[in-house]
């Protein structure tokens, strides 16, 4: 008779935790709409993950009990994440009380709005504590932004441990190349580019190297999106601009 090994597989790990601090599961709610909890028939409420796909079960307790990781790292991971949002999570309605300016209609968008006049931008702020800022000329600036609103949160006692980590998303950038371009004919010869005037009146150029998009218009002026650092707009700017040039799309008065 051949001898052979079991075949193991882990298919739940059960873990609880403590957090030594009640929990409002009816706040947590409000904050969180995905989590489940009926009172009426369970008392805690069901906080899901995605990544690692686990179930958290929260108690007003303070006590925690999370179910379905596959293995006790990923159920230390889950139940650290889960804490970790619950820290993070922005209270939009106290801060729209705290700075009567920021703008919130969660009918409509989930975010609110916090703008600032130096430098001059406009700040998203979501539940999860996530930013999105928007409107800087620099990068330099959109830090400052962020770090600005930050601190102004701060000052109105709005709750935020941890330092913000910036990072670029997307670089929006208009240029003027001083003459005039044939969009048709550069439909024609430039690679990746699409043109339908009667939709759009600028031609589309996708750009392998760096990754951005370009827009061009008959009248030279373009404007460069996708890039994540500012030397990729100028790295953009020039390639397209030769590659113009190289094949006589462009007319100079």
């Amino acid at each position: 008779m051949t001898q052979t090994r079991p075949v193991i597989a882990i298919v739940n790990v059960v873990a609880s935790a403590t957090i030594n601090q009640r929990l409002d599961l009816v706040d947590i709610t409000k904050k969180f709409p995905a989590v489940e909890y009926h009172p009426e028939q369970f008392p805690g409420a069901v906080f899901r993950l995605k990544s690692p796909k686990t179930a958290t079960l929260l108690f007003g307790s303070g006590k925690m009990v999370c179910t379905g990781a596959k293995s006790q790292e990923l159920a230390e991971t889950a139940v650290k994440k889960v804490v970790e949002l619950l820290r993070k999570r922005l209270d939009l309605v106290d801060i729209t009380k705290k700075f009567p300016a920021v703008e919130y209609h969660p009918e409509q968008f989930p975010g609110a709005v916090f703008r600032l006049k130096s430098p001059k931008t406009a700040t998203l702020l979501f539940g999860s504590g996530k930013m999105v800022c928007t409107g800087a000329k620099s990068q330099e600036l959109a830090e400052t932004a962020v770090k600005k609103v930050v601190e102004l949160l701060r000052k109105g006692k709005i709750k935020i441990k941890s330092e913000p980590i910036v990072t670029i998303q997307n670089i929006v950038s208009s240029i003027n190349l001083g003459g005039k371009v044939s969009l048709e004919q550069a439909a024609r010869t430039l690679p990746r580019s699409m043109y339908e005037p009667e939709q759009f009146p600028g031609l589309i150029h996708r750009m392998l190297d760096p990754k951005t998009v370009i827009l061009i218009f008959s009248s030279g002026k373009l404007v460069c999106v996708g890039a994540k650092l500012e030397k990729d707009v100028h790295r953009s700017v020039n390639q397209i601009h030769s590659l113009l040039e190289e094949k006589n799309l462009m007319v100079y008065d």
